[in-house]
């Protein structure tokens, strides 16, 4: 058995709790039973991200259209094979790419920042932020690999101050330099203890795309969206100092559930 429930006496109690005319399930199957029904529950709360709907869309049809193109031109079944093996496998990776799961933090957000992306750390470092607050920050980064999902949410609880959008190069998204040079959007939010948090989606190499929510002067949530970036990308989260990380260097990362430091 891949996995097996940790608390064994939670799995009894569930036995004394179940009638049957003939014997009771063994204490393994109903474990699995209960992984199975979880694993259920989570994959009903995916949905497919606005972004990209119109995108799966047409491109399904074109790979319908030219799959019985050729399903009907030729006598060998090769090239229709060939066609669905490749624009098939492209198609899977785009609906991966899009999808949008519906999550909600569970615990008190108070001086908490979830990640904003899903992804891993690359960045735990005291940085320099000149363009807003002329001093140094606790910066923490999420790089976005194009399995990822690429929907962003809000890290903190509190009010946007201001979005700003910049154009720029496409340096790959882990590269010290992409996080100033490249592509990007700035939002800064003001928390309801006062305290400032800036939140950059940053474009990376493949990045074409960068979709930001966030409009000035509105209340923000955590377990709301805040954007989305198209392809390999990533998100900067600037700090005030004496922030705690809750996170280590490559570390993965869930959007809205992983803790990735307390404010002071």
């Amino acid at each position: 058995m891949k996995k097996i429930c940790k608390d064994r006496k939670k799995a009894k109690n569930q036995t004394k709790n179940l009638s049957f005319s003939k014997k009771a399930l063994p204490l393994q199957l109903i474990c699995i039973k209960t992984t199975m029904g979880e694993r259920i529950k989570k994959l009903k709360k995916i949905r497919i991200h606005n972004e990209g709907r119109a995108e799966l869309f047409y491109t399904l049809l074109f790979v319908i259209a030219i799959g019985v193109i050729l399903w009907r031109s030729f006598d060998t079944f090769i090239p229709f094979a060939l066609f669905i093996a490749v624009f098939g496998t492209a198609w899977m990776l785009m609906l991966n790419f899009y999808r949008c799961p519906i999550r909600y933090f569970a615990t008190d957000t108070e001086k908490v920042v979830v990640a904003p992306a899903d992804g891993k750390i690359v960045v735990i470092e005291e940085a320099e932020e000149n363009d807003y607050f002329h001093d140094k920050r606790m910066m923490i980064s999420i790089f976005m690999s194009p399995l990822n999902v690429h929907a962003n949410w809000f890290p903190v609880d509190g009010r946007v101050k201001f979005v700003h959008h910049f154009d720029g190069n496409y340096h790959r998204a882990w590269l010290p330099k992409a996080s100033e040079e490249n592509e990007h959007a700035d939002i800064m939010i003001e928390t309801p203890d006062g305290q400032e948090v800036l939140v950059r989606q940053i474009a990376g190499a493949m990045a074409r795309r960068i979709v930001t929510y966030a409009k000035d002067q509105e209340d923000c949530y955590i377990d709301e969206h805040l954007g989305f970036i198209k392809l390999g990308s990533r998100v900067d989260v600037y700090l005030p100092l004496g922030s705690k990380p809750e996170v280590k260097m490559g570390q993965p990362t869930t959007g809205d559930q992983t803790v990735i430091a307390r404010l002071p």
